[in-house]
This record gives structure tokens, C-alpha cells and sequence, in this order.
């Protein structure tokens, strides 16, 4: 018998940012969206959910700050609001993870309602924010379903790279699967190009075919190579704060302004619907 999904957080815009492939750029995504978001005064959470904890320590949050985490939240141990941490961006918290939460996964296995451990944490706390991202595990796994099933959209980073197509092809196949048996109103809000290199002829083949295969699902925004984006992480900073004025900020600035405007068309759809 199919586990019975829990009514749908209230307020604040989930997204999931997902890729079962490692090193797309997705936590690098995740947390400079969210920097850009909170910059023009929107009230923003990321949730680690990756065990590897980089979102945690791309938003400065030391080691020794991560006594109550996601795993403690996965587990029913401790609340959102316990996990919940303060950033050095005005308007950004951060609920970290860390490796104990790679047990989480075994631990729920037998546990009622394992699917919607983390819709059911949201309910009642999510209205505090506009935007909540999740910072999915590069895997398909319990947590990502329990991401998934959470969110009201996905966004997928893609690297621009071969082997990145077979396996988006994959993740869309689990999206729909995650839509028709536990959450119908599922999207993908968007497809994001990153690690884009125009002296390479691969990257701009690759990004011809996602979008002629994907079309206006691709945001026009390409995410470049760019040193000072891999830089940041080592100094717990968004590249926004490292360096606003390179050409990996102000990409992420206008894919910022990219999802407003996506949202803002959700939103307008979701008002008519409910006239």
C-alpha cells in the first residue's frame, strides 16, 4: 500500500534543487540563488540535506555549530526551528547537515510515513519564509524522495558536459514517477546550465541539445567556469560576497532574476485558480 502523502506546507515556495550526479554545481547553485533571493529582501532558508554538509560550509557555518542538524530533524529528534541557524547574509538561514544524517537513509526505513518525514517537520514553519531550498544528496535515494515529495518544484543544475544528459534523463523519469504517486502538483521550475566553458565546443553542444530538448524549461542564464566560484566555499562565503563583481555573481544574479519572474508567473496561475 502506497504511504499517504501529508497536506502541503503552507507559504513559502519549496524547491528542491536535485541532480543525481555529483559535482553539476548544485549546492554552488543552491546557495548563491538563495543569496541573490535574500539580497532583494526575500526571507530565505537552505536546508542541507546532503550529508557531505557543502552547503553548510559554503554558508560559514562551522563544524562545531552543527550539534542539531537535518539528521536530528530527519529522525524526529529535534525540530526546523531547533536546526535552524542565522547566516552572515541578512535574511538567509541555513539548517545544516552533517555525515550522521548518510544513516539517516537505514534508520527510516521502518519508520511510518518515511517518504513525508520532512513535509511533516515544514508544516507549521515554512510560513515564516518566501523561499525555501533544498540542497538535495547527489543520489536518488530516501532523503531526495523525502526532498521531492516537500517541494512544490525542482530545480536541476546541469553540467555542461556528455554524460550530464543521461543522467538529467533519469531524474525527470524519478520526478514523474515522485508526481504521480505521491505529489501532483510536482514541476520543474527550471533547468540551469553551469560550468559552461565557450572556449570548449562540447559545452556549447551540450547546451543546444537541452535545449532543443527541454525548450523554455532551460533558463536563458548559463552559470560559467569561474575561478572565483571555486573559490568561495574555501573562505564560507557565497561567491555573491566573495566577489559580486565577477562573472559568476552576476550570472547567478540574473538566474535570481530569472526565477522571480518564473515564480511570479506560478504565482498569478495559482491566483486565478483560486478565484
Amino acid at each position: 500500500m502506497a504511504e499517504v502523502g501529508l497536506n502541503a506546507p503552507q507559504n513559502a515556495r519549496i524547491l528542491a534543487v536535485a541532480n543525481q550526479k555529483g559535482g553539476v554545481g548544485k549546492t554552488t547553485t543552491t546557495i548563491n540563488l538563495a543569496t541573490a533571493l535574500a539580497a532583494v529582501g526575500k526571507r530565505v532558508l537552505v536546508l542541507d540535506l546532503d550529508p557531505q554538509g557543502n552547503a553548510s560550509t559554503g554558508l560559514g557555518v562551522d563544524q562545531s555549530e552543527r550539534e542539531i542538524n537535518a539528521y536530528h530533524v530527519m529522525i524526529g529528534e529535534a525540530s526546523l526551528d531547533a536546526a535552524t541557524l542565522d547566516t552572515q547574509v541578512p535574511g538567509l538561514s541555513v539548517v545544516s547537515s552533517g555525515v550522521d544524517l548518510s544513516g539517516a537513509e537505514i534508520e527510516l526505513i521502518e519508520v511510518e510515513n518515511r517518504l513525508f518525514r520532512l513535509k511533516s517537520a515544514l508544516i507549521g514553519f515554512a510560513d515564516r519564509y518566501d523561499y525555501i531550498f533544498i540542497d538535495c544528496p547527489p543520489a536518488l535515494g530516501l532523503l531526495t524522495v523525502n526532498a521531492l515529495n516537500a517541494a512544490h518544484a525542482v530545480l536541476v543544475p546541469l553540467q555542461c558536459e556528455f554524460f550530464a544528459l543521461e543522467g538529467l534523463s533519469h531524474l525527470v523519469r524519478t520526478i514523474e514517477r515522485i508526481k504521480t504517486s505521491y505529489n501532483p502538483g510536482l514541476e520543474i521550475q527550471g533547468i540551469v546550465l553551469t560550468m559552461f566553458d565557450a572556449r570548449n565546443n562540447l559545452s556549447d553542444a551540450v547546451a543546444s541539445d537541452v535545449r532543443e530538448f527541454f525548450g523554455a524549461i532551460v533558463y536563458d542564464t548559463v552559470i560559467p567556469r569561474n575561478v572565483r566560484v571555486s573559490e568561495a566555499p574555501s573562505y564560507g562565503k557565497p561567491v555573491l560576497l566573495y566577489d559580486v563583481g565577477c562573472a559568476g555573481s552576476q550570472a547567478y544574479i540574473h538566474l535570481a532574476s530569472e526565477v522571480l519572474k518564473r515564480e511570479k508567473i506560478v504565482s498569478n496561475l495559482n491566483n486565478g485558480k483560486n478565484r
